[in-house]
């Protein structure tokens, strides 16, 4: 095929765990157009009380190419690399509006809330603050960072707000 007749399009990357910022660079001293969203978030260290930039999408980030043969290898072949995310038939393109969207999220002051890594009916565990231990079921989350977990005992539910942070989903802990 030749190359001027190939689009250019966003496509989505798997990156290896904690990889993100890796893969970013290694693609951009290719010339690939990149794009890692970023969302600044407090430290969960407890020393500390720093305000740290992490990926609104951990393990993924964003290359911009016409997907020719020649770049799909190359950008494979780039450290930290999984693979590209699509169907079976191939890699699947983000549309230009999806990217400009969440650029323009990127750079707005405000805080970026990001998917819900827990569903109605997980098992959890809070393991900081005043309620640590407590072990219960995901109920929903109520915005601002603050989920409500619920403790069923003698036929009746008793429930808290936590902060999203102090939880845990059981799976993960016993992993």
């Amino acid at each position: 095929m030749n190359r001027d007749i190939l689009k250019q399009e966003w496509y989505v990357i798997h990156t290896r765990s904690r990889f993100e910022n890796v893969v970013s660079d290694g693609l951009l001293k290719k010339s690939y157009e990149v794009f890692l969203p970023k969302a600044q978030v407090p430290s969960k260290r407890r020393d500390r009380k720093l305000m740290i930039w992490v990926p609104v999408f951990p393990g993924y980030l964003f290359v911009k190419t016409d997907l020719s043969a020649h770049e799909h290898l190359d950008i494979l072949k780039t450290v930290g690399t999984v693979r590209f995310v699509g169907t079976r038939s191939g890699p699947v393109s983000v549309p230009d509006e999806t990217i400009d969207s969440l650029q323009i999220m990127v750079n707005s002051d405000n805080p970026i809330m990001t998917g819900n890594r827990l569903t109605r009916g997980d098992r959890v565990m809070v393991v900081r603050g005043p309620f640590t231990g407590v072990v219960g079921i995901f109920s929903h989350y109520r915005g601002k960072g603050r989920v409500t977990i619920n403790v069923e005992a003698l036929g009746q539910t008793a429930g808290v707000d936590v902060q999203e942070d102090d939880i845990e989903p059981l799976s993960k802990i016993l992993a």
